[in-house]
Order: structure tokens, then sequence, then C-alpha cells
């Protein structure tokens, strides 16, 4: 769907008594800015992660996606996916100062963000702080700024609530706009295949398939009762979502009670290496946001899920705070040596620091630009 910018879109906003909501995502972050930082990888394939055997790809640029490469891709299969694939060490000091001038470009318009990682927010403009009126107008002026400031792009996606304002910053990527208006919702999502929905992966699509569901439309025939005995509770989600359906407002001073990270595989994975290096990548990811929050906390639990979707967690809890990134990484691998081996394949793996003294953390996010941020 193209956007769509009229001028009496603010008028017919406020005339629904809908909320205007704004999710901006920045374009493929992490290897974006190496791009702009080093010339010479403008226009080249780049990972952000490791290249050794052992390595996992943290993030891709737009030209390593068109080979396939995508975020939590074994190294060695990214590279033989793209042979011309340049590896970049991640610099998270760096990604966090750009996304701190983001998010005061964001504030410049608005005290109510939600930030769910250093790239993504969602932005609630019904009451914009210079009387714009229009989410769409602004949403253009923030993609501009951010152009300008940061010489970064930016896709965006309005619509009147969250999920379907994050489904629309996906739909022109990169550098794109999509406006979905009230009325417009439940016609959209239903015209999309599954996979785009949030939280359906690879596996999820098809099992969904084998069940008949190949779009929102297909999902939209199913009721409740159907949902909850075929995906329990994830279910009553895929019920809302069919339907455009999402209440949940944007809330930008939320107590939260955990800091996290979490990936969605693009192939199982098994082998105690492979999953080893995976969590050291998790553990740097989440330890940076932890330092940037100066959050402690004393518990640390692994999650990981089944390729048959079943989910196990595993916690350890000190009777001190977590002294410092060593000490959270080494009890992040005790917890998933005592798991060795796992017995069955896993597609996800997630990791967080609880019972925190500060309670400053964000919502998770998962797609296939870099690791998810819980």
């Amino acid at each position: 769907m193209d956007a769509k910018i009229t001028d009496d879109d603010g008028e017919a906003e406020e005339a629904s008594g809908l909320r205007k909501i704004i999710h901006v995502d920045m374009d493929a972050f992490f290897a974006s800015v190496e791009q702009r930082d080093n010339p010479d990888l403008r226009g080249k394939p780049v990972a952000v992660g490791g290249s050794s055997g052992r390595g996992v790809v943290a993030a891709a640029s737009y030209e390593a996606r068109e080979f396939g490469v995508r975020s939590a891709m074994p190294s060695v299969t990214a590279k033989r996916k793209c042979p011309d694939l340049i590896f970049c060490k991640s610099r998270f000091d760096v990604y966090r100062e750009v996304s701190e001038k983001i998010r005061a470009i964001f504030h410049h318009h608005t005290p109510h963000v939600e930030p769910l990682s250093l790239d993504e927010a969602f932005l609630d403009v019904t009451e914009d702080i210079h009387g714009i009126g229009s989410a769409t107008a602004i949403a253009q002026i923030i993609r501009k700024q951010i152009r300008e400031e940061t010489q970064l792009t930016a896709s965006a996606g309005v619509s009147y609530n969250k999920f379907l304002a994050k489904l629309a910053s996906d739909q022109n990527k990169p550098d794109g706009l999509c406006v979905i208006r009230p009325g417009e919702g439940a016609a959209f999502v239903q015209s999309l295949p599954i996979r785009r929905f949030h939280g359906v992966g690879p596996k999820g699509a098809e099992k969904m398939a084998r069940l008949g569901i190949e779009t929102g439309a297909d999902l939209a025939e199913k009721d409740a009762a159907w949902l909850r005995a075929n995906f329990g509770s994830f279910g009553e989600y895929l019920f809302r979502a069919a339907r455009a359906i999402d209440l949940r407002p944007v809330r930008s001073n939320r107590i939260r009670k955990s800091i996290g990270g979490e990936r969605t595989f693009s192939e199982d994975i098994s082998s105690g290496s492979a999953l080893r290096e995976t969590l050291d990548n998790i553990v740097d990811i989440v330890w940076d946001r932890i330092a940037s929050k100066e959050a402690k906390g004393r518990t640390v639990t692994l999650k990981v899920k089944f390729n048959d979707f079943q989910l196990m967690t595993r916690a350890r809890s000190l009777d001190h705070a977590v002294a410092g990134k060593a000490e959270f990484s080494a009890i992040a691998h005790e917890i998933l040596a005592a798991e060795l081996p796992l017995a069955m394949p896993i597609r996800l793996m997630g990791l967080t620091l609880s019972n925190l003294e500060r309670d400053e953390a964000e919502e998770p996010r998962r797609d296939d630009g870099q690791l998810s941020l819980l």
C-alpha cells in the first residue's frame, strides 16, 4: 500500500475519535550506521556480527538481504548465501549515541514516546506539541529530520492503533511511509500473508498453512475457540490481530520488571557451539541495554522455544545484584550448560535480567533486521 497523503488527514482522524499513532523504524539500523561511517561499505552487502565459523549475524544491510542474509543466521550460512558479504564488528556505543539523537527528535513532537529498541518506537501524536494535527505530516517531518541529523533513513507507519502502525512501517521499507486510515484496518490486515503477523515465524507459518491459513483473511474466518484450541494463548492474539483490534496505549513512562533480548533463528539450531555463540551475542546486546539504563538486577532468566513451539525457561537468582557483564554472561552460560544437550532443536533464544532495582526496560521487538530487545 502506497502512502496516502491528503490535507484532511488530521481532521478525519480527529473526527473518528481514534488515536493517531506513528511507528518509526530505522532501516537496517546497525548495518546502515556502519555504511554511513565507512563510505567503502556503501552499496555493498554488510553484516554486523561475528565472521568466524561460530559467528552469528546480528544485523544485515538491504544489499545483504537481497541474497537471503538475515539476522540470527549463522555466519557460515550467510557467507554461503552471499560470498561477497562484509562483516563488521558491532559498535553499540555508536548505535546508542545515534539512537539518543533520534529519540530527541521524537520528543520534539510528543511526550508520548514508547521506545521498543535502539531503532524503533511508537509515538502517540493525537495531541502533538506543535499543533500540526496530521499524523501523516508529523511522520514526514520526523523522517526528514532524522535524515538531516543522522544521514540515515527511517520508515514510518501511521494508523489508529499500534498493531496497524507497526505493520504499516514495514510495508514500504526502506525509506517509506504507509498510512492506514480508520475503516481500512481490517481489510489491510486480511490482505497480508500470515508471515507478516508479528510473532508468526517460518515454522508457525508452516503450521498455519497445514491448517489452511495462509492470509489474514483465512485467519479471520476462524473463531476464537478454534484458535485457542490450536494455538493456545497465542490464539487470542491472532483472533484480535485478524480483525485489526489493538487497544494498547502508547506508554512512555511504564514500570517494567526486566531487561532482555531474544532472537528467532532463520534456521533451527541445536549444536552446543552455535547455542553458546548466539548466547554471547545476546549477552553483548542485552548488557549494553542494562548499562545504558544503569539498571541492577538479581535474576538471570534463559528462555528457549523448541521447534515444536514448546517454551522452556530457566532462571537463577542471586542474593546480590549482578556485578557486571562478566558475571551476567557466566550465569547465562551456566544455565545453558546445565540443559545441554537440548532435547530438540530450538527456533528462539532469549535472555533477561529481572528483580530490578531500577525498572526501566522496554517492550520486545522481533523482525528480520536485528536482535529483538525485551
